[in-house]
């Protein structure tokens, strides 16, 4: 547990620049995508189509990290040799199942969410290239190397603000806004610089057993869970908005996601070291830790509230009804922020019927904006609603649970 400060904070420090500069992306799709739908069109399917597409292979990659974590603390170089022979080799298989499985339906979601041709095929080329840069940050992740994880991640963004100012100033649609996160991706390919670093000295084992199936069970609901909060409401505005709600409502969305996804790297690690530490001196550490990603979530929301109009002038996508729109959405993202803590808690704890509620509020969560929320003005009031709910179920859960199981002394 010496490094988990030292690790939070500087792959945080990282990641914060980081989601900066995805900021000045989208500022450069605000200004160049002036057609309306364009600047919403390229937004819900890069956040919201792509990781649809890549939600299966996503379910392995909590269940991956909290194995080779484990076996990395413990010192067994040899057990840990195996583990990660066994899930590079499942961890490929997945991802080619996979990539199988968005080939088969990208046709079919994309004629529901009403995306043509062009923007189906570089859509699928972007998740079918993120799926398998996902196998690999999957085992850095479980290996701790956060400062090489948000190193990757500042120079993906750098290389899609540079590719995107170009190609979007040069032919502006929503076809190469994908394009350029597309391009983006490629900086993960400095992995290769660091192959050799994952292969240690012992015999391959498989990860597979009783244990590890039952996890992978609970990473599922907690990636279903995750995704339904985060990112499904982008469906719901693609499947039924006007060119114009759907871009005012992207505008405001972005920056409210920026909530949880700016602070979520100290969950990154939070959710490592838990996974392998449950002793009362790592406890008192963690719940610091998750501490301080609390008080940045609010923090956050805060600014963002009071700096609202000013950012959606700078995004260039200012309106009365943005600038409405992004209140309920940043109390919305604050309580999806701290849905998120608890399961993340919950899933490197091993506390499965909280993961489970975990996707199941998520499923539900996600349907009833589906069916509620055809307009602007009914999904937001459904959302702060929903979420708020939602936390105080999960959290009431946690709270019983985390008095049941007391840490290990000493």
């Amino acid at each position: 547990m010496k490094n988990i400060w030292r690790s939070g904070i500087i792959f945080t420090l990282i990641s914060f620049l980081t989601g900066m500069g995805n900021l000045v992306f989208q500022v450069i799709l605000g200004r160049h995508l002036k057609t309306d739908g364009q600047f919403g069109d390229a937004n819900s399917a890069i956040n919201g189509f792509v990781p649809l597409l890549a939600l299966l292979p996503s379910v392995a990659i909590f269940a991956v990290t909290h194995y080779i974590a484990h076996f990395k603390s413990i010192g067994d170089n040899d057990r840990l040799q195996g583990l990660l022979v066994g899930c590079r080799k499942f961890l490929v298989r997945l991802t080619i199942i996979g990539s199988l499985l968005a080939i088969i339906v990208v046709k079919p979601l994309s004629s529901f969410f009403h995306y043509n041709e062009r923007m189906m095929i570089i859509t699928l080329i972007c998740t079918l290239l993120g799926l398998w840069m996902a196998l690999a940050t999957a085992l850095c992740q479980g290996m701790a190397w956060f400062k090489r994880l948000a190193l990757l991640g500042f120079l993906a963004m750098l290389l899609r603000i540079v590719f995107g100012w170009f190609v979007t100033l040069r032919w502006p649609s929503p076809e190469t806004a994908v394009l350029a996160s597309t391009v983006g991706l490629f900086a993960y390919l400095i992995l290769l610089v660091w192959r050799k670093d994952f292969l240690l000295p012992g015999r391959g084992v498989s990860p597979w057993g009783h244990e590890f199936t039952f996890y992978l069970v609970i990473s599922a609901a907690s990636v279903v869970g995750s995704y339904c909060f985060l990112q499904g409401d982008l469906l719901v505005i693609q499947r039924y908005f006007s060119d114009v709600d759907r871009d005012a409502y992207t505008a405001a969305e972005r920056f409210a996601f920026a909530l949880p996804t700016t602070v979520a790297p100290l969950l990154t690690v939070l959710f490592t070291h838990r996974s392998v530490e449950h002793t009362a001196a790592a406890l008192r550490e963690q719940l610091k830790l998750l501490g301080l990603y609390t008080v940045g979530l609010i923090f956050g929301a805060g600014c963002l509230l009071v700096l609202r109009v000013f950012l959606l002038k700078v995004l260039g996508k200012y309106t009365p009804e943005a600038a409405s729109m992004l209140v309920p959405l940043a109390v919305s993202m604050t309580f999806v922020g701290l849905i998120q803590a608890v399961g993340i808690w919950a899933l490197a704890s091993r506390w499965s019927r909280i993961c489970l509620l975990y996707g199941g509020l998520g499923i539900i969560y996600l349907a009833t904006l589906f069916f509620a929320g055809k307009t602007p003005a009914t999904l937001l009031q459904w959302m702060p609603m929903l979420t708020s709910m939602a936390f105080v179920i999960l959290f009431s859960s946690w709270f019983i649970a985390a008095k049941r199981h007391k840490p290990v002394q000493t």
